[in-house]
């Protein structure tokens, strides 16, 4: 790796994805790799001793978080730049997995980090439609398409799909940790349950590398002199384009956003 003295003043880029993954509103846009990939690109061009991302996201979409994190990595080993990842107040669930894009993370020792694991959930309504005399109609070409319907008792065989794609995708999320961390992990049974810990234990797991602030550790490597740059996500333009003036306030970006508020409220947020 290249020798970046102290004595000189660098430039480092940060980008700040903070959100949940995916889903999002108008009220509260999610992040995506359409959101942050322009900013990405731009941070690694510039030209610094390493690229430094904060993260600040209760998780969302796994796909989504699969692609930014390889879109992080790529640029990482194209550009020769090291990456360190700094997690504010959460880095859980998909918000992890893009912690573990970077070659090295730093938390907060409130910071809210782990949660290696997928959840779905829903509302069962069969009792309630009985009771209100309300008849379900659904017609479907595929005998699967209508599994897990809330307006009827639950199926083995829905339960046996939904179990069989949640491990096919937490087997992805726990390869990408256990590549980008390897030994630096706990012997723990608990790392990959979905449970979640402070950033001052995640330390003694290696779910993190160490303590601290952009700003210190930044000073720390590379001298007082060291100069942040903000490269800001491109969402102007789309969350504009979203309101309009005052038509974005409606049921669907107030549904988004109340399911945006629900994923940082299982963290305490």
């Amino acid at each position: 790796m290249r020798f970046w003295p102290r004595s000189r003043r660098h430039t480092i880029p940060l980008v700040r994805l903070s959100g949940t993954i995916g889903m999002g509103s108008a009220l509260r846009p999610g992040l995506s790799l359409a959101s942050v990939e322009s900013a990405l690109d731009k941070a690694f061009a510039i030209k610094a001793p390493c690229v430094a991302i904060t993260i600040n996201s209760p998780g969302g979409s796994p796909a989504q978080s699969s692609l930014i994190f390889s879109r992080i990595r790529a640029l990482s080993e194209d550009k020769k730049r090291p990456v360190i990842a700094f997690v504010e107040d959460v880095a859980a669930s998909g918000g992890y997995w893009l912690a573990v894009a970077a070659d090295e993370i730093i938390a907060d020792p409130t910071s809210i980090v782990g949660s290696i694991g997928v959840i779905y959930a829903s509302f069962g309504f069969t009792e309630l439609i009985e009771k209100i005399g309300v008849e379900r109609r659904v017609y479907t070409a595929g005998r699967n398409k209508s599994i897990l319907d809330p307006f009827r008792p639950v199926q083995e065989k829905d339960l046996e799909i939904l179990y069989s794609v949640q491990s096919d995708i937490h087997d992805a999320f726990a390869e990408s940790v256990r590549a980008r961390r390897g030994a630096k992990l706990a012997d723990d049974d608990r790392l990959f349950t979905g449970e979640f810990w402070t950033g001052r234990a995640a330390v003694g797991l290696g779910l993190v590398d160490g303590l601290g602030t952009v700003r210190a550790v930044l000073k720390e490597r590379y001298g007082e002199k060291v100069r942040i740059k903000p490269v800001p996500l491109q969402r102007g333009s789309l969350l504009r384009g979203r309101l309009g003036l005052a038509s974005g306030l409606n049921a669907d970006a107030m549904i988004g956003a109340i399911r945006a508020d629900r994923m940082w409220d299982r963290f305490g947020l």
